[in-house]
Parts: structure tokens; sequence; C-alpha cells
């Protein structure tokens, strides 16, 4: 079986690995190529490195502040042309980016299937999160097969009428990379990187922040910004740190407004594995990124989530995660709230996966192993 991965950003690619890594592992029966789009060129590359991964093509189509229908055009354009060449039994793709849904309709085009990673997530609200919302629910029309991170994600596309039998929970794979990476003895640069930090000689609560979503660019941005700074200033025991998104609509508020503070770091984004060791070590954890939801929890990290909703209810229904949006009182006062209040703090605190076991990876090869078999059978 010939199988396409492909994948556009760092996200898809931490949360590919683990699925080209186990492919790998069958190179009598697959052959397993990997395409990438560079939606986001420094911060994919990093993760390539890290997993050891070459991409047998590269499409290298990141441009400065691009307009999402441009990179949509050129994605289908250039997938197009790709898929004509490689003929593929089945493509891979997973996640919610444009990369995603761009390529399930180029490959929807040609009648090559499709299998979904992390299929299933919703929010109901096409706006949030922007574009993703939407790109999640083409992608649920388009592919031909899904692999559901979650019961509650079947359950999603069940409603939608999604054929059951083309449905398989898996868990997710980031779980799998997660404790791939924990797994690991930290590298020279992580070393480095927490020294430069500060880290070792410390005594304050960490408070790592990632933000960068597109819906909420502009007031609402700068509204949170505001929130991180007067939690800073107003707990003389926080150190906050921010790998800062390479988007220009990101590190324009967040420079001018929190740039100059002794216990602000505002860093670029950093390798994986060293983010991974510094959720590790953080007190809490603000974000509005999907994958963070799903990682920091595994850790017993508590996590504020920056956002009006989101398509992981199951950290929500579970109590180690709350929405708070992008209004600045309501983020100092929750994230005040689990610095103070040792009680509210150690209930958001539960070590532990919703999301898995660390194995999804192996449960979407041996699916695709049984259509490898099936295959056989009908050729007899």
């Amino acid at each position: 079986m010939r199988v396409l991965c492909v994948f556009g950003t760092r996200p898809e690619a931490i949360k590919m690995a683990p699925v080209i890594r186990e492919l790998r592992r069958y190179p009598d029966l697959f052959e397993t190529r990997v395409c990438v789009t560079a939606q986001h060129r420094e911060m994919l590359d990093q993760v390539l490195n890290l997993f050891s991964i070459q991409p047998d093509i590269d499409l290298n189509l990141m441009e400065p502040d691009q307009a999402l229908s441009e990179l949509t055009s050129r994605v289908i354009t250039t997938m197009t042309r790709v898929l004509e060449q490689e003929r593929p039994d089945w493509v891979l793709i997973q996640g919610d980016t444009t990369t995603v849904m761009a390529t399930a309709l180029a490959a929807f085009y040609l009648r090559i299937p499709v299998g979904h990673v992390e299929a299933g997530l919703r929010t109901r609200d096409r706006y949030n999160p922007f574009p993703e919302e939407i790109n999640r629910r083409l992608v649920g029309v388009l592919a031909t097969y899904h692999f559901a991170p979650t019961q509650t994600a079947k359950e999603a596309l069940l409603a939608e009428g999604v054929p059951a039998d083309s449905i398989v929970v898996t868990g997710n794979t980031v779980v799998d990379a997660l404790y791939w990476i924990l797994g690991q003895p930290p590298s020279e640069q992580s070393r480095q990187i927490f020294d430069e930090l500060g880290l070792g000689n410390k005594d304050c609560k960490i408070v790592l922040v990632t933000a960068h979503r597109r819906e909420s660019f502009g007031q609402r941005f700068e509204s949170l910004c505001r929130g991180l700074r007067r939690l800073v200033e107003r707990n003389p025991d926080v150190y906050l740190i921010y790998p800062v998104h390479m988007n220009p609509n990101v590190r324009g508020p967040v420079y001018r407004i929190l740039a100059g503070h002794e216990r602000i770091r505002l860093v670029e984004p950093l390798p994986y594995e060293t983010f991974v060791r510094l959720m590790d070590v953080a007190y809490i954890v603000l974000t509005d990124s999907g994958g963070i939801q799903e990682e920091a929890p595994v850790l017993g990290k508590p996590v504020l989530v920056l956002r009006e909703k989101t398509e992981r209810p199951e950290v929500i229904d579970a109590g180690v995660a709350k929405l708070v949006g992008t209004d600045e009182e309501r983020i100092v006062t929750e994230a005040e709230r689990l610095l103070h209040d040792v009680d509210a703090y150690q209930a958001m605190a539960k070590v532990g996966s919703l999301f898995g076991d660390g194995h999804a990876a192996e449960r979407i090869v041996q699916t695709l192993l049984g259509m490898v078999e099936d295959d056989k059978l009908k050729k007899r």
C-alpha cells in the first residue's frame, strides 16, 4: 500500500510523526511517503529534525502574512500535481489546518481515499476556532476513513451522518509523541535554554503562555496581553514565559504590551522537546492552542483556555481546563484563583490523559494493515 502523509504545520507534524514512525515498521507492506506544504516553515522544521523525518516532497508554500484564500488555492493546485505524480493508495492528513482541508479536497477530486487523523472535533460555532472549525467539518465530508481520538469525537461524526464503519476510536497521537519525548533524556539545547531562562535558580511559580488564534486578532488580543501583564504585576511570585508565534498580528501587541518587565520572558518559538519540558515545570498553562489542551493534563498542569469555545470538551467536563476567553479581568481572576487557592489548584491538577494511552498510531496503522489484508484476500 502506497501511503502519502501530508502536513504543513508544527502541530500536524507532532501528531503525524508517531504514525509515520509506525508505518515505517512495516516496509514490506507500506511504501510511506511524506509531503510537507511548510505552511509554517521554521516551526515545522524543528519537529522534522526532532523525529528524524525527511520529507520526500517539500512544497515550501509559506509566504509572509498570507491570506487564507491564497494559501488554499496554492495548496489545492500544488497538491493536485503531487497526487497525480505520486498516485498513492491512501492519503493521510491530521487535524484542521488549511493544508488538511485543501489536501482532502484535491484528493477527493482525484478519487483517492483519505484517512483523517484526529477526526470529529467540533465546537458547532463556525467562527470559533476560525477557520479550523469549518476545515474540520469539510474534511468530515471529504474523508474516507475517520480516526477519532475520543468517543465524543466519534459521536460528533455519527451525528453528522458519517457511517459508523468508517470511524475508529484510536486515542490522540499527541499522547504518543509526548510519551516518546518524556522517555528521552533532555537535549543539550533544552538544558541551555533552561539555563538562559534562569529556571534552575528561580523560586517562583512559572506561568506558561501560548496565544496566537486568528479569531482573537485586534482588540481581543490586546485585552489578553493586558491581562497577562496585570497578572505578573499583581503577583510577585509569578514568572511568565511566552514563546511568541511568528505571525506579526501576534508579535505586535505582545511586544508592545508585555516587553520590558523583569518577570516576563518573551522568547522565540521553542523546540517541541524543550516546550514539553517547560510544560512539565510550569505551575499553570494559559493557552489558546488545541494540542496543549491535550498535552498539559497528561503532565497534571491546570489549563486556562484563552478562547470562548473549545473543540475538546473532554478537558472542560473533566475539570482539568477552564474557558476564560480573552477578557483582561477574567484572565487575572481565574489565574489568581489557581495561584492562591490550593484546593482549586489541586482540583484541576489531575495527572492523566483523556486522549489515549500512547498507542494511537498503532491502532491507526493496524486499521490500514487490515485493509492490506482485505485487499490480498480480494486478489486471491
